[in-house]
C-alpha cells in the first residue's frame, strides 16, 4: 500500500496514469462541489458526488450517509477506469472530509493504490499547477468484483466489539460529542464509552495534515493492543481520522458505518432533553 498522503509535487511528477478523482462537497448545498468543480479542475480529475456516487440509498437504518452497494460503486469505479491497481488521488478543499472517504472506500474495498492529497485543491492552486474545465473522457476497463466492505461495522458489529473491550472514538466536534449542541440529528450526545477525537485536529487550518509523528502523539493515549472503532455523525468525517490512524500505523481500526445518526435511529423513545440537548449520551438502543 502507498502512503495515506500524496503532495501537490509528487501528484505532478505521477499525474500521467493517475486517476484523479474530486470530492469536493459542501453538505450546506450539495451541488456546490460538482459546481466548483465544472469551472476549474486539477487537469484530468473526474468528478464523484458524495450523495449520487459514495453513499447508497437511505432507509430507516444506516445514517445519513449509507455507503453504497458494493458490486454498485465497482461498476462506477470501473466506468472511471480504476482498475484495483490504479494510482487513484482523491481531493476535496475540506481539510480531508470527503476525499478521505472515497480513499477509505476504495482501501476496504481491495484497491491497492489509492492516496489522498495533501492540502487539497486549495494547495493545487497556490502551487501555480494550473487547472481545467474540461471534462475528461472516461476509459471504461471491467469492474472489480467485490461483495462487501472490509473493516466497517454496523450497530450489531459495535456493541459485539464494545462487549470485547473495543475503543469507540467519536470524531465529531466537542460541543457534538459532549451533547451540548446537536445542528443535524435528532438526539445529541455520544455512544455510552466513546471518546472524542475530533477530525479537525488531523489538519491544520490550511488543510495540510499534521507530520506522521504528530499524527502518532494523537493517538498515543490508546492501546494499540485494543480494537479501534471510530465514528462520527453519519460515517464521512470519520474517515479524516481513520487517515490520521493509517499514518500513524494503527491497523487495528474498524468504521462504523452509520454513526451516530444510525445508533439514534434505534432509540424506541426519545426523552424530551434528549432531542437536540443534553443527557441523550446515556441513552443506549
Amino acid at each position: 500500500m502507498p502512503e495515506p498522503l500524496i503532495s501537490v509535487d509528487q501528484l505532478l511528477k505521477n499525474l500521467v496514469g493517475t486517476v484523479v478523482v474530486d470530492c469536493r462537497f459542501s453538505l450546506a448545498d450539495t451541488d456546490a462541489g460538482e459546481s466548483s468543480y465544472r469551472k476549474g479542475h486539477i487537469p484530468g480529475a473526474h468528478y464523484l458526488h458524495l450523495d449520487r456516487d459514495l453513499c447508497g440509498e437511505k432507509g430507516e437504518h444506516g445514517g445519513r450517509h449509507p455507503l453504497p452497494d458494493p458490486a454498485r460503486f465497482c461498476e462506477r469505479l470501473a466506468q472511471l477506469g480504476i482498475t484495483t491497481d490504479t494510482p487513484v488521488v482523491a481531493y476535496d478543499d475540506s481539510r480531508f472530509a470527503f476525499a478521505s472517504r472515497l480513499w477509505w472506500m476504495l482501501r476496504s474495498l481491495g484497491y491497492r493504490s489509492v492516496q489522498v492529497l495533501d492540502g487539497g485543491f486549495s494547495a493545487w492552486c497556490a502551487a501555480g499547477a494550473g487547472t481545467d474545465v474540461e471534462i475528461p473522457e472516461p476509459q471504461p476497463v471491467a469492474a472489480h468484483q467485490a461483495e462487501a466492505y472490509a473493516a466497517r461495522l454496523d450497530i450489531d458489529g459495535v456493541r459485539s466489539a464494545q462487549s470485547e473491550a473495543a475503543i469507540l472514538v467519536d470524531s465529531r466536534e466537542e460541543k457534538r460529542y459532549r451533547g451540548i449542541e446537536e445542528p443535524i440529528d435528532p438526539v445529541a450526545g455520544h455512544i455510552p464509552g466513546a471518546v472524542n477525537y475530533p477530525w479537525q485536529g488531523v489538519s491544520d487550518e490550511a488543510g495540510f495534515a499534521l507530520d506522521v509523528s504528530a499524527q502518532s502523539d494523537r493517538w498515543q493515549d490508546l492501546d494499540p493492543q485494543r480494537e479501534l472503532v471510530v465514528y462520527c455523525g453519519s460515517g464521512v468525517t470519520a474517515c479524516v481520522n481513520l487517515l490520521s490512524l493509517a499514518m500513524a500505523g494503527r491497523s487495528r481500526v474498524q468504521l462504523y458505518a452509520g454513526s451516530w445518526s444510525d445508533w439514534c435511529s434505534y432509540l424506541e423513545t426519545i426523552p424530551g432533553p434528549g432531542r437536540r440537548g443534553p443527557a441523550a449520551q446515556s441513552i443506549q438502543p
